[in-house]
Formats: structure tokens, sequence, C-alpha cells
């Protein structure tokens, strides 16, 4: 039946029993794939029906279908033509697990963090009327992202505009006030029927055209239709906020949704449809578990890792540590309480644990008021979701040099979810920010020094890390921290190069040294530590030492930790030439891999063998410009 799709038109020609078919055949399809490449599992089971029902009614993609955070998009993709990619869905050069607008007309928006489907369906609607079209414009978001405050502020604009915007609320988990009974559900089912709302039109009219009591007798009918309702069932949060209301409908029953959803297609104003879903429908272990299936990992064995642990784990196991010494230790996260390693924390300590939503920004204030109250908070959150928190990280934690601990997880690379989810922009956005220290271990040793280090401070600390394996321990890891000072892994007499790396690129430059070794240059290699403070006559010290110092960071070139050291160089004139192997500035070329963080280090060269490279090639440059007295004759090439 899949196979038949290939364009949505091709749904209108299905019977109902047929649909129901297909949404069996898409399960599979969908569950086979990430068993295989790994992905979004329970989210897209969730919404199966509701996408065959959209597609359906709505004619994509003249009609709009933006999805919220957008990992729930397999079947909207297999519905769009991109049955014969699927196998690709997640791979270098396959499929995104997003919409993406540059690989279908059918994805309207690009995706990938949560809570902006409502400002982005709003903004397209009030394009296309400028512009004189009449598509429709549908946001589908799930009760998970209507816990961002995006969402409400959209919410209130989208009510103030009056425009025929359509959000289907996705209800999986989070109970938003349903009404309960079939008399408030054939109400609610009557007011969207066409016909219903032309006579309301009418009536609305007429009534407020009778003289002299017209806006009088208005009023009072406004009035007394809100009584009636009241004592059938609860008015809610979305006609207050100037909203149709309808729901809530089974969100796994194709007929019922496509019934619903034809009689909205109508409406001359905004409208939510609210529709119920179980994540993980049809598939009996993500429906018994959908958290812990709702990324799914490939199916592919590893080896064993032994006792390395992930930096993630090592942070939820140093921090529960730490709170069993210290009361005044709290623990904030924005609903990525597993991801972020602070399940353990929430078992341990459930009253310092705060799940605050998908609010990054509140996690942010929150934790300011904690520590203005004298308690140590530690927010754990992605790098690339600290993003949408920016303002209230300098204005309510910085200004006042408040102790919360920002714990970046993900800094850098992260395999698989392509170009919204890479933490790269986390040294440029707040290395410039006054009174923060921000820190960067290179093993789980380093790691628990400065989680310790930063609940001692009485400012705002951050602390960026990788989604990977801890490297092996070395005895540099475990020296004492020296504020604005890393520590040598390598230091010998006679090296006239320098490879000077954040934390999380460690077992990349320890390759790297060992590769010019056999080239024939010897390397020395410095662990940064401190992005900053940075003790400035220690660095410029180091800078006078070398003939090249190559600074080496996970993170955007542009604003990072490299163009800042390389700056401070040029202004004391110091010895040294640099060189920034870092990730250049163009999203296309940092981002556009969705293989896995090694093979994404690798196209950025940022592996071993990618920073030996750029030194050499560095090298070979500078002597080739044959400068009067160039210290690099000196180097074997």
């Amino acid at each position: 039946m899949l196979s038949q799709i290939n364009d949505p038109a091709d749904l209108k020609k299905l019977s109902y029993q047929d649909l129901d078919m297909l949404a069996v055949e898409i399960r599979e399809t969908i569950v086979a794939c990430i068993a295989q490449n790994g992905g979004h599992l329970a989210s897209n089971l969730g919404v199966v029906e509701l996408s065959i029902a959209l597609h359906r009614v709505f004619n994509s993609p003249s009609d709009k279908i933006v999805w919220d955070v957008g990992h729930q998009c397999y079947t909207h993709k297999l519905l769009t033509g991109r049955l014969k990619f699927f196998s690709e869905l997640r791979k270098t050069g396959g499929l995104a697990g997003f919409p993406k607008r540059e690989e279908s007309p059918h994805d309207a928006f690009n995706t990938g963090h949560a809570s902006t489907s409502i400002s982005a369906a709003s903004g397209i609607l009030a394009a296309e009327r400028i512009l004189g079209g009449k598509c429709r414009v549908v946001a589908v978001i799930g009760d998970g992202a209507l816990t961002g405050g995006l969402a409400y502020e959209a919410l209130s604009h989208a009510g103030h505009l009056g425009l025929p915007l359509i959000v289907i609320l996705n209800d999986n988990t989070m109970s938003i006030s349903p009404n309960v009974g079939g008399l408030s559900k054939y109400l609610s089912r009557l007011s969207m029927k066409a016909k219903y709302q032309r006579f309301r039109r009418y009536f609305d009219t007429m009534a407020q055209k009778i003289p002299f009591i017209g806006g009088i007798f208005f009023d009072l009918v406004v009035r007394l239709k809100r009584a009636i309702k009241a004592v059938f069932y609860t008015d809610n949060f979305f006609v207050d906020l100037g909203f149709e209301y309808v729901g809530p409908i089974d969100g796994h029953h194709i007929q019922s949704l496509v019934r619903v959803l034809e009689d909205v297609r109508q409406l001359d104003r905004p409208v939510v449809v609210h529709i119920i879903t179980r994540k993980g429908k049809g598939c009996n272990y993500a429906e018994d578990d959908p958290g812990n299936y709702h990324g799914v990992k490939a199916s592919q064995k590893k080896e064993s890792d032994g006792d390395r642990h992930s930096f993630t784990d090592a942070f939820g196991a140093a921090l529960v540590t730490m709170a069993g010494r210290d009361s005044r230790i709290t623990a904030l996260t924005a609903a990525m309480e597993a991801g972020t390693g602070l399940s353990l924390f929430k078992r341990a300590f459930p009253h310092r644990f705060f799940d605050v939503g998908i609010a990054e920004g509140h996690a942010a204030t929150f934790a300011a008021g904690l520590a203005a109250r004298g308690l140590k908070p530690v927010v754990a959150i992605y790098s690339t979701f600290i993003q949408r928190s920016v303002d209230q990280i300098i204005h309510d934690t910085a200004l006042q040099k408040l102790p919360v601990l920002f714990a970046l997880d993900r800094a850098g690379f992260v395999d698989g979810d392509g170009e919204t989810h890479q933490g790269l922009f986390d040294i440029a956005l707040f290395r410039s920010v006054p009174n923060i220290t921000i820190f960067a271990p290179a093993s789980e040793t380093e790691l628990r020094l400065m989680l310790d280090y930063s609940l001692r401070l009485d400012s705002p600390a951050m602390m960026r890390y990788p989604k990977a394996l801890c490297p092996s321990e070395l005895p540099a890891f475990s020296l004492p921290l020296e504020e604005g000072r890393g520590v040598w892994l390598r230091r010998t007499t006679g090296s006239k190069v320098c490879l000077a790396f954040t934390g999380s690129v460690c077992p990349q430059a320890i390759k790297a040294v060992h590769l010019l070794q056999e080239q024939g240059i010897s390397a020395d290699l410095y662990n940064i530590r401190f992005i900053k403070p940075v003790d400035e006559d220690y660095l410029a010290g180091i800078l006078n030492s070398y003939d090249l110092v190559a600074f080496i960071e996970e993170g955007i070139r542009l604003g990072g930790f490299g163009e800042y050291a390389a700056a401070l160089g040029s202004c004391r004139n110091c010895r040294a030439e640099t060189v920034v192997l870092a990730v250049e500035g163009d999203f296309a070329n940092a981002n556009h891999a969705l293989g896995t963080r090694e093979q994404l280090l690798q196209d950025n060269r940022l592996d071993g063998e990618g920073i030996a490279a750029g030194i050499h090639e560095k090298i070979h440059w500078f002597s080739q410009k044959r400068w009067e007295h160039t210290p690099f004759e000196q180097i074997k090439l």
C-alpha cells in the first residue's frame, strides 16, 4: 500500500479501510528503519493516523503543515514521496530526521527545537494573506512543546490577528483541562460546522444592527451563550485567547480526524483541534515505556567500553556525590532529565530536583532565584538549547553575579540529529559575558574537579562537555585547578610547536601529536581547562615560547577561544605564529552531516589526522614565505 503513495493526493483515492491498513504498514516501516539507523520512535508512532488525516484533507505543499520540534515527521516524509530514500534516514547524505525545506517542498519550515510551530505558522499565514493567497496553514504542536513560553506568546498574537490558523494540539501525556462527556464533545463539534459559523456571523451582524438596542442586545446574547456553555462544559484557555476549540478527539481514528479537519478547513478564524494520542502506538514496548523509546540508538553492536563512563554519566554521578555533602545543591533541567544524567539525582534528592519543561529561559531565571536565596543550583541543558536562554543568563544571572552552574551537555558535534542540534556556539555566545567562569573538562577526573570548583564560586559558571565517552585518565588530569591556567600533557625541551586544546578534543589532539612526531615534528600539548577567565600573562608566555601555537576547539571559530588567543598574541607582539583549528562559520559546512561525532570531527578536520595535517600545512606555508631568519627552517618537514 505504501509504495503506491507517491504524493499526498494519492491518499484521497483510498477508502478508510485502506487508510487503516496503510497506517499499519507505515508503523512497520518506521520501526524497521529506526532499528537499523536509530531515531525518534515513540513520537512518530503516535502521529501516524494524524499525519494520514492531515494529508488526506489538506493539499500539501500549497497548504502548509508546520511540525513543532519536527522529530515526529517520519510519516509525513513517507507520504510525501520520500519512501525510496527512507532507508537512509539520519545517515550521512540521507534524509534528515527533521523537516528541511531544502529536502522537499512539503516541508514548510525547518525545525528541530521546540515551541516554534505556532509562531512560524502564524508568520507564514500572515505573509500568505499579504501576498493575496488563500492557502491553509496548520501548526502541529505536542503538549510537551506547549510548555515553552514562545508557544504562549504565539497563541496570544495569533488570537489577536484572527487569521484562520489551525493549531493541532497533540496531547499524549499532559492533561490540559479537557472537556469530558458526550454533550461537550457534541457542542464543540457543532461549533466547527460551516453552517453554524455562517449562521453565527449572520446573527451577530443582524443583532448589532437593531436600532437603539443593537449593541446592548448583542452583549446580552454573548453573555447568555457563555452562561449556557458554562453549565455544560468548562471554557478553556484557548477560547479566552480568541480561538475556537474542538476536542478532545481520538487521534488514532482516521475517519473522525478527517471529518473534523474537513470542517475546520472551512473556518475563517483561528482554531485549536485537541487530539488525544498514545506515544509508541502499535509497538508494545514503546507504548509501555515511551520515555526510553523516545530516541532509539541503532542496533549495531559495539565493542565493550570497559569501565569508561560517558561525560553525561560522570556528571550525574559526581553531582549526586557532592549534593550528598551540601544540602544547598539543587538540580534543574528542561525536559531532559535522562539525557542530561539527572535521573540519579532525582531519585536521590527528589525535593531538590526541578524539571521546568521545555522552558530553558525560565530554567535560567528560576535558578537565579534559587541562588538569590543562598542555594547552589546546577542547570543541566544541552548546548544547542542553552541558546534559548542567552538573555536570562546575562541579565538575571551574570549581571547579579549569582552562583548558578550551567552544565552544557552535548557541547560540540552531536550525531544523528543534524544541524539544529549541534553544540557549537556556546563559547562564542558566552565568553564575552562578564562575571562568568567557563570550563572545558578533558576527562572524568577533570569534570569532578571543575564541578567542585564551580560549586565553591560566588559567581556564575559554565561547564561544557561532549556527547562522548571520557578518555583514559592521565596524571595531569588530577592536578589542582589554577584559575585561568591549564595543564601540560606533554612538554619537551626544544619543541617549537604547541597544540593548545579545549577539553572535548583531547583524544584527537593527543593523536595529532603522535602523528606529527612520526613526521619529525616535535609538538607539546597544553590542556586549556579555563576558557574564561584566562591568565593572559601565562598565555602570552606560551606564545613567546614557541614558533607555532595551534588552538584547537570543538566550536565555531568566529568569536571562539582561538580567535581571542590569537588576538592576544598579536596585541602583545608575541613571538609565535598562531593557527586556529575550529569549525568554520558556515552552517552548511559546519553541521551538514548526519553521521557520528567522529565523522563530523573528520569532516571538519578536527580528528587527529585533520589536526596534524592542518599544522603541517601551516608550517609548510610559513616556510614558503622565505622570511629572513624564519624560525621554521629548523623544523624537519
